[in-house]
């Protein structure tokens, strides 16, 4: 169960990220209640997930695959570009938290 949260908490995390983007771009005060939100949401569910997980595991595993997760939504909403070389550093990222995810004892 705690693998299915840390999933949940990984969206939450790429949905706060993009919605720091929008906000800026909106403008609004409404936009900018979004992020806050989902940072809450986001922390909550991070933090529900390490009492099954490692914390080390737990927080490498979501701050990866957020970071990766953000690069793309902000390639798909936004059209940012991403270089070859960007591309294949998210790879190693990806990479690093299967093995991460594989080895780990939880």
């Amino acid at each position: 169960m705690s693998w299915l949260i840390l999933a949940l908490a990984i969206v939450a995390e790429i949905c706060w990220a993009l919605s720091l983007k929008w906000a800026s771009m909106v403008g609004t005060w409404v936009a900018g209640i979004v992020p806050i939100v989902l940072s809450f949401v986001t922390m909550g569910m991070l933090a529900l997930a390490m009492r099954g997980l490692a914390a080390g595991t737990a927080y490498s595993i979501w701050s990866g695959l957020g970071a990766v997760g953000v690069i793309v939504g902000g390639v798909i909403l936004f059209g940012e570009r991403v270089t070859l070389v960007q591309g294949c550093f998210m790879a190693l990222t990806v990479v690093g938290v299967v093995g991460t995810k594989l080895f780990s004892p939880a």
